[in-house]
């Protein structure tokens, strides 16, 4: 409750300090309110506008990013920018001061620029949603609305979980990095636990990665030998990778899965004639 009363003490301040010219403020206290009438209605006569034409009402965000949200006034004069979360409608900034002690939130503006930004540093996933910006006038509040969406981007490797290919021939892994607002900084590719981007002691890998809305990146060997083998992970800077594992053997595909499951799978067979055999028998009477 305590807490409560706390916050509509600072929303009350907050909305005062708005709707009170920074001229007034600084005089004593006695003449912190308008002095006559004429200062309220040149306050009036200076219609605040909002302008979100140039400004983006939906902003996306990966996780661990820094948020940028934009709200540009014009005709502000002596009044006062506030930036309030909506979900809890807590008010986060007014002016330059900062109302919330996670230290994530900044407001940035620069003198005489109608730009009131408020930033968010490694944005969390509890942080998606509405924001306002709004400006207390003496005609009621003009507010702007953004809303935060943030993403996780992911990784994902071409094909099932397991990739068969003939020893001799070429293998080729293709890695997706999907919902990612700007492309990774990098993606390396690891057969097993190295990182074989710039293999050459094996000699025909490469690794062609083309970046953009959603980021592909392949890999190519030739000449695949038994050695080639094993687990490939795909690893980019913004997301947790992905992995695959890749079987080189002789003849197709089947072939090297019966092979793989001829271990395991020789004593059901056994077990399996034991009981379809007098069955059989029987059946021939």
């Amino acid at each position: 409750m305590k807490n409560t009363m706390e916050e509509w003490r600072v929303a009350l301040f907050v909305l005062l300090a708005a709707l009170v010219p920074r001229s007034l403020q600084d005089k004593d206290s006695k003449e912190w309110w308008y002095t006559n009438s004429n200062d309220l209605q040149k306050l009036s006569n200076n219609e605040v506008s909002l302008d979100t034409n140039n400004t983006s009402s939906n902003v996306t965000v990966q996780l661990g990013g820094t948020a940028f949200l934009h709200c540009r006034v014009k005709n502000l004069g002596e009044r006062t920018i506030s930036w309030v979360r909506r979900r809890d409608w807590h008010i986060l900034t007014s002016g330059m001061f900062t109302y919330t002690n996670d230290e994530r939130f900044q407001v940035l503006h620069a003198e005489g620029s109608d730009d009131w930004t408020l930033q968010i540093k490694y944005v969390q996933k509890r942080d998606n949603g509405t924001y306002e910006c709004q400006v207390a006038t003496g005609g009621g509040v003009v507010s702007q609305f953004i809303t935060l969406h943030i993403v996780v981007p992911e990784a994902f490797i071409l094909g099932s979980g397991e990739h068969h290919v003939d020893l001799g021939s070429i293998i080729s892994l293709v890695c997706i990095i999907d919902k990612s607002p700007q492309p990774p900084q990098y993606v390396f590719w690891y057969h097993n636990e190295r990182m074989i981007n710039y293999d050459t002691a094996r000699g025909g890998v490469s690794v062609d990665t083309e970046p953009g809305a959603k980021t592909q990146s392949r890999l190519t060997i030739r000449g695949a030998q038994d050695t080639d083998s094993g687990n490939y992970t795909c690893s980019a800077s913004n997301t947790e990778p992905a992995s695959i594992f890749v079987f080189v053997s002789e003849g197709d595909k089947m072939a090297a899965i019966s092979r793989r499951k001829s271990s395991s799978g020789s004593g059901i067979d056994v077990m399996l004639w034991f009981v379809v055999l007098p069955l059989l028998v029987i059946a021939s009477r």
